[in-house]
Order: structure tokens, then sequence, then C-alpha cells
């Protein structure tokens, strides 16, 4: 476990501990639709997240609220299978709360997913997209008036990893898996963007517009958590979309590319762990 002052935490930390075997490396946290990813993980232990102290409950179809440890071809993993949202009334520094729980676990790495609308006129329904940086268009930052981790001031320069990038990246060519690159855009939600947003969102170099992970990302670089994030483009944006946007839509779409995403993910397991740990991670400084 990483050091750590915060009573909630390591009250939270004490629950997980007792009942996982294993100190994870690698931790996953799932967006819509792509829980499935969970099934990957051998000689699984299955925690709900109701049965945690202080964690948040999700609330959201979709995202089934356990946390899932074990291994992935021998690497330990924690994939919490299902994230919490802003959108559902949360204190903006909950949301980030499973991150500070997977780094005082003692993971390695983090690897986030989401389902995302396209707008980048290189991407369609059912394409997977590394994401290569963000832009916070929620109005809200996780770290306002939070005074763990390491820095008061983190770098953002390097918010996804470029070796982990790297990594999946070079999987994804030996597996034959297309992979496309872009810039996130978080939106508070739980409306998607009106048209005249998504031209606006357009404008400013957002190829993807999702209602979550940006808040993560950013407690990660507060405790030098190196992250590598993966979208699932499961419906065009509205205004480039002919039809009314639904959740439904985002969960079936997630679900028909399910084989691809969980061979990426599952071989970049693999291959992430021969670089880890990296440079600028280091445990309890």
């Amino acid at each position: 476990m990483r050091v750590t002052n915060d009573q909630e935490l390591i009250n939270t930390v004490s629950h997980v501990e007792d009942r996982i075997e294993t100190q994870p490396r690698i931790g996953f946290i799932l967006g819509s639709g792509l829980g499935i990813f969970a099934d990957e993980v051998e000689n699984p232990v299955v925690i709900s997240t109701t049965e945690l102290p202080d964690y948040p409950v999700s609330t959201v179809p979709g995202h089934a609220g356990r946390l899932v440890s074990g291994t992935i071809d021998g690497v330990p993993v924690l994939v919490v299978q299902g994230r919490v949202h802003y959108y559902e009334g949360y204190p903006i520094a909950k949301v980030a709360y499973p991150v500070r729980l997977l780094a005082a676990l003692g993971c390695e790495a983090m690897v986030v997913t989401n389902a995302s609308g396209g707008m980048g006129d290189h991407l369609e329904p059912g394409d997977l997209m590394l994401i290569t940086d963000h832009i916070n268009l929620m109005g809200v930052n996780p770290l306002v008036g939070q005074r763990w981790g390491f820095d008061t001031f983190p770098d953002m320069s390097r918010a996804y990893d470029p070796t982990l990038r790297g990594v999946v990246k070079d999987v994804a060519e030996r597996e034959s898996i297309t992979l496309k690159e872009g810039v996130l855009g978080a939106w508070s939600g739980p409306t998607y963007e009106t048209a005249a947003e998504v031209q606006l969102l357009k404008m400013i170099g957002v190829h993807a517009a999702c209602m979550s992970t940006v808040p993560e990302v950013i407690a990660a670089a507060r405790l030098r958590l190196p992250v590598v994030g993966v979208s699932c483009i499961t419906n065009y944006a509205t205004g480039i979309s002919t039809t009314p946007l639904t959740h439904h839509e985002v969960t079936e779409t997630a679900g028909r590319v399910a084989d691809s995403f969980k061979r990426l993910l599952h071989q970049s397991t693999v291959a992430m762990s021969t670089v880890l740990p990296l440079s600028r991670f280091k445990m309890n400084e």
C-alpha cells in the first residue's frame, strides 16, 4: 500500500486488501458497455463496491459497480468494472476516488476506457481510439480543495504516458487491430452535446467526447500514476448523427467491438508489464 493519511481511503484499502490475493500492478477503469473486459481476469475475486466503506456506488446502466482482482497471463490486475460520474451527483473529488484506491493498492499504471461520441473526420462508430490528450470541458477539476497526492500543480504534458501509448500501438499493429488516435473532450453530462456545441468542440481540436475519464486522469497525474486511455467510438456526435442519441446505442456498439477491445487490452496488459515501473512512478515518496 502506498503511503496515505486519508482515513477514508485507508478504510477502503484495508477492506480490499483483506479480500484480494495479489497486489495489482495494473489497474483498469472500464466505461459504458465495456465491463466485459473483466471476463479476461483469471482466478477472479469479485467485490461489489456496495460493500466498500466510503466508496462511491455507480448508478448508471452498463456500469456493474464491481472490483475484479486477479491476473491476466500472470500479470496481477485490478479492474474497476463500472466507474462513477460527476453527473450522478457526486462531488468531483469523489469521482477520482477509484484512482486513489488503485494507486494506494500499489498499481504501477492505469488504463482508462470509455464510450465516446465521435466527431473527428477520421472516426466512425465501432472504432477504437487511443487517447493522445484531452480538453477538460466539465467546468470542474477534481484537485480543487484537495491535499492528497504529490504535486500541488501537477504537470499535464504527459497525462497519457508516451511509453504506454507506444506499447498499445505496437500491440494493435501486431494483432491487426485498427487503432486510431485522437484528443478526448470531457463534458459534464448527463445531456449529450448540441449540434452547435459539437461544432465548437471540433473547432478547438476535440475528436471524441465523453462524460468521464478526464477527472480520473487528472487525479492520476497528481499521484504520478502513468495512464493510457482507449475510447470506443460508439456513435456519431449530435449534428453528425442523423438520429437522436440514446444510451442503448452506446452500449450496443460497445458490445459489437467487444472482441477486438478485449484482445487489445489483454495483450497490452502483458506488454505493459514488461516496461513497468516507469521512471516517474515513485513508490512511497
